[in-house]
This record gives C-alpha cells, structure tokens and sequence, in this order.
C-alpha cells in the first residue's frame, strides 16, 4: 500500500557564525572561496537575529510545513539543499517512515537552474523506488500573489500615514550569474544540458525562463494594488563569483529613483518565502542605509512566514501533486 507525503525544499542556513565557512563550502560545491567573502558573509550574518548572528530560515520554514501538514491532514518534511537538515537524508528519514510517493515542493516559486534544478536532483538522488512529483515552479500561483499583495497593501498603507508619502514600490528577486540563465551550446554531438527547459523549434533549450517568472510574479501582485502602479523591479544579492550577475541592482536602481525625486520606496523581494539573512541584512541594513544615503525611506513589507494565504497556496500544489502521482 502506497503512503504519500509532502517534501518541502530550501536553501539552507547556517545556525551560527561559526558554522558560516562550511555552509558556504556547500553553496559552491567546495571549491575554495576568497577568505575576505567568508569573513564579510560572517560580518553580515553577526549583525542580524535573535539570538545575534542566528538566521530564523529553518525555524520557519519547519513552521510553514507544520501549518501545510495541518492544513493537508498528510505528513510534511522539510529539507534543505545547503544545511541540514539536509534533502538527502530528509528523504533517507521518508523512506523509512514508508514513504513511497512524494510531492516535492521548492520554496523558490520562480523556475532556475540555480534553484529547482539542483534541488530535482538532491531529491532524486536518494529517491530510488520512490515515485516523485516535482512541481516546476509557481511563479503565476494566484494565491502566492495574494499573500504577497496583502503584505504589500498594509507597508503602502503605514508609510503613507507616517510620512504622507506616497510610496515608490520596488520588486525584487534573487540574482544569480549571467551564465545560468543563458542558453548552453548544443552542437550535434552534444546531448542538450537541461531536457527540463523548453526548447525551440530547434529542440535547443531556451533561455533559462527565471528572470520572466520573477517579473511575472512581480506583474501579477502589483496588479492587485492599484497604488503599486508605476512600480519597478531589481535583482538583489549579486554575489562574489567570477562574472557578471544579472542586474539592475537594487542599488543601481535606488540611484536612479534618487534622480528621479522619489522620498520613499516600499521594497518587496518576491521571491523570499521567509525571513532570512538576505531580508535581514541586504535589505534591513544594507539597502536601507544607501536609501537613507540618497536622502529616502525605504521600507520592506512583512515577509510571508506564516502567512495563511501562502499555506492555502502550498495545500493546494501539493493536492495537484498527489493528484498526479494517481492519475
């Protein structure tokens, strides 16, 4: 007899300062990274939390499984691809319990290589026997976009009355390297890289669809808030490997509002599920201070956390799930 069961993905956190040097190992599959990167990434992660130096990612997301498990009335496991508890031994745990289907849900609702990819296949690698479902993304879920608009409408709303501002609204998502959102070469005698993308008429793969899903989400909250209108999107958190990031920045961005005049600015990262240390310090101290340097307020709505909405968002990709796993 089958038994099923939800499998929530992440990125992972470290728990403490100290526990920084090796998480970053895992984020970059080992290879070595400048000393001064590591050093910044503790600095940033010393400055945010309770208890300091503590990012609340995995408590979190623990607490939205236990809302979907309740919501569902089906077990809910949470794994992580860069800390634990790690997607391996989270499905090493299911196989135990006797789990034998699995809907496997990323916590990144827009579709990337750097994100659902890797995840699919920390997954899978220890799924043998088991039959998984993967939802691909959930950039265009209404209900996500719901919950986004409600926390966006109540940070338009307080800026206003406490500033008389009406605010400048800025999207963003996580960036990530030019070179993983561009189309590989394909040549006859090699095979295409990422059979999971669409492909052309060709049967080349296409662009990598995560900056279009970024925006998209971004279109579809703003158009639930008509004092969103007039909105802009950035990428935030370029990190420090070698090439390009895709862009623009979300200082870049704050520059050229600055120009423009603008006094207040509501930032909202759609692509963040929970508080973490790229809210916390990216946004929270970081952004805020080049904001404050330009002579405007900038405020984040609250994050969804435990938004009601989002856990009615997860139920529902994860009865379309199971629905798939029997049909």
């Amino acid at each position: 007899m089958s038994k099923r069961a939800v499998l929530l993905l992440a990125h992972g956190t470290p728990n403490t300062v100290d526990e920084v040097p090796e998480y970053l190992r895992n984020v970059v599959s080992g290879r070595p990274m400048p000393r001064h990167v590591v050093e910044e990434i503790q600095h940033r992660y010393a400055l945010i939390g309770e208890p300091k130096g503590h990012s609340p990612l995995t408590e979190l997301t623990i607490e939205q499984g236990e809302l979907l498990a309740t919501t569902l009335g089906e077990p809910v496991y949470v794994g992580m691809r860069n800390w634990r508890p790690y997607i391996a031994d989270v499905v090493k745990r299911m196989r135990a319990d006797g789990v034998t289907e699995i809907a496997a849900i990323c916590l990144a609702p827009q579709n990337s290589r750097t994100s659902v990819g890797l995840y699919r296949r920390a997954a899978l690698a220890e799924a043998a026997g088991m039959r998984v479902d993967f939802t691909e993304d959930w950039a265009e879920e209404p209900l996500l976009a719901d919950a986004f608009a409600d926390r966006l409408r109540v940070a338009l709303d307080q800026v206003k009355a406490e500033t008389g501002e009406r605010a400048q609204v800025l999207f963003t998502a996580h960036s990530v390297p030019c070179r993983t959102i561009q189309a590989p070469a394909v040549s006859a005698d090699q095979p295409i890289l990422w059979p999971t993308l669409k492909q052309d008429a060709e049967g080349a793969p296409s662009v990598d669809p995560y900056p279009v899903e970024a925006k998209t989400t971004a279109a579809l909250v703003a158009a639930r808030v008509p004092e969103a209108a007039g909105w802009c999107f950035a990428f935030q958190s370029q990190g420090a490997s070698g090439g390009p990031w895709i862009g623009p920045s979300v200082e870049a961005t704050l520059d050229a509002m600055a120009v423009r005049g603008v006094k207040a600015v509501v930032l909202q990262p759609i692509g963040f599920l929970c508080d973490h240390v790229e809210i916390f310090y990216d946004i929270d101290i970081a952004f805020r201070e080049h904001a404050a340097r330009l002579g405007m307020r900038l405020a984040r709505p609250e994050s969804l956390n435990s938004s009601p909405l989002l856990t009615r968002a997860l139920a529902k990709l994860a009865r379309a799930s199971f629905a798939r796993l029997a049909g």
